[in-house]
């Protein structure tokens, strides 16, 4: 079985806190047709330089149906920047049009096979997974980019059409294991394509 959640697949349910103190769960966005999660951090420099890129395509999907939710499932005894009040802090210096998640047992990271900060996750109305990677081809320095995966696949999604890219390789640092090397990734973790 393969390590990373894969394309048809449901999206695995999560009970987790919030920067704003409440805790959200899968159904708590059941008023949106369409779900981005992705895998974040407050200090991954791939996240840092893609954060504008990733809050414009959330602003431009708003009000078409498309909510998108952070998840932070960083061990802080790796990068104590990565602990909850960071987050809180960030949320509040940044206002980003997501909701900030903490993934404190790292349990959901887990579920879905999050490999890298940022890493993405697009599901359709039925909560199936349609798209799994990068959300653009080079997020440390977006002034570089060539390829808005992210925005490609929800304009298709939206539109009614077949998703023509369905799994990209997501590029960034690794999760931060709690106990483990900064590096380290689950043995049955590989890329994917």
């Amino acid at each position: 079985m393969a390590y990373t959640l894969q394309t048809g697949q449901k999206a695995p349910d999560f009970n987790l806190q919030a920067t704003d103190g409440n805790h959200y769960s899968l159904h708590s966005f059941d008023a949106y047709k369409n779900l981005v999660i992705f895998f974040t951090c407050n200090h991954c420099p791939y996240v840092l330089g893609s954060d504008e890129v990733t809050r414009s395509t959330a602003l431009k999907f708003r009000d078409k149906g498309v909510a998108f939710v952070a998840i932070n499932s960083n061990s802080p005894n790796t990068y104590r920047e990565d602990d909850y009040e960071h987050m809180k802090k960030r949320m509040e210096q940044y206002d980003f049009p997501w909701v900030y998640l903490h993934d404190r047992s790292q349990e959901i990271a887990y579920q879905y096979g999050a490999l890298r900060t940022p890493h993405f996750y697009v599901f359709d109305e039925n909560r199936n997974l349609v798209y799994t990677g990068r959300g653009v081809d080079n997020p440390r320095d977006t002034s570089k980019m060539t390829m808005n995966n992210l925005d490609r696949v929800l304009n298709e999604l939206i539109q009614g059409k077949e998703v023509s890219i369905r799994i990209t390789n997501p590029i960034g640092c690794t999760i931060k294991w709690e106990g483990k090397d900064s590096h380290w990734m689950p043995a049955e973790a590989r890329d994917l394509v």
